[in-house]
């Protein structure tokens, strides 16, 4: 059986982006590994925006940082010693499968199936697509199940 050392957990706020949290802080414990976790705020999403300041991306670094500091705390409290949040701008695709797990020396990349956005709910969300076809690690992809109490 492979022993991880490095994982990463992406988490967006969704349902299944928690359920991964969730299962990388088990993963890390069953290992005793360092968790890193990763949460990236999508460039492309101020590019629409007519308005765009730098208000608005302080508004969306903080409400990120808030929630990061309570995953980190909820991974402390777990009993993990050796954990780690970033928050990245960019490509959530390019920063999750490659850029963040290079610089991090990564071997095992922890997502949900979906993400926040409603059209990557039909099928396997296309940033995690992306990830389990170019990683160069392994890949846990998360999902919940119809039944699940997470899902209502």
């Amino acid at each position: 059986m492979k022993q991880y050392h490095h994982i990463q957990v992406a988490v967006d706020g969704s349902k299944e982006a928690d359920l991964a949290f969730t299962k990388a802080i088990a993963a890390a414990k069953h290992n005793d590994a360092t968790l890193e976790i990763l949460h990236v705020i999508d460039t492309r999403s101020f590019q629409n925006v007519s308005s765009f300041d730098s208000e608005m991306v302080e508004q969306v670094s903080n409400d990120a940082k808030e929630k990061m500091e309570d995953y980190y705390n909820q991974a402390k409290q777990a009993g993990l010693t050796n954990v780690h949040y970033s928050i990245e701008f960019g490509s959530p695709k390019a920063i999750i499968a490659h850029d963040f797990p290079k610089k991090h020396q990564i071997d095992l990349i922890v997502v949900g199936a979906t993400g926040l956005n409603a059209v990557e709910r039909i099928l396997i969300g296309s940033v995690t697509e992306y990830v389990t076809r170019t990683a160069n690690c392994d890949i846990l992809v998360c999902r919940i199940k119809e039944n699940s109490s997470l899902t209502k």
